[in-house]
């Protein structure tokens, strides 16, 4: 299973990170369409971030975007669809998708 964890702003209610782990195992290596979802979703919002105080990793099984102060306005936008997506992903693929929200104060 996929384990997604965004954790959002209290006071401003902006992404401030998401952390993605795992595997959805719906189908052999190289075939798992639902990875290839969420990859893709993953890769190309990274690509699209452009703050420079923003941390991401992203190897095999894991992913992690993370920012110490808040997001720009810009980089707010691109997390939101990014949750979006993945949250659509899950709609169809709840077996293999799991998404956590946690607030940080």
């Amino acid at each position: 299973m996929i384990k997604i964890a965004i954790t959002v702003d209290e006071l401003t209610n902006k992404i401030t990170q998401i952390e993605v782990k795992g595997h959805s195992n719906k189908d052999a290596y190289g075939h798992d369409l639902v990875c290839a979802a969420v990859s893709a979703i993953l890769t190309g919002g990274f690509n699209t971030l452009s703050d420079k105080d923003v941390h991401m990793d992203l190897k095999e099984g894991y992913a992690l975007v993370s920012y110490k102060s808040l997001p720009s306005v810009f980089d707010a936008v691109v997390l939101k669809t990014m949750e979006v997506q993945l949250m659509t992903v899950q709609e169809s693929e709840k077996k293999f998708i799991n998404i956590e929200f946690f607030k940080k104060g």
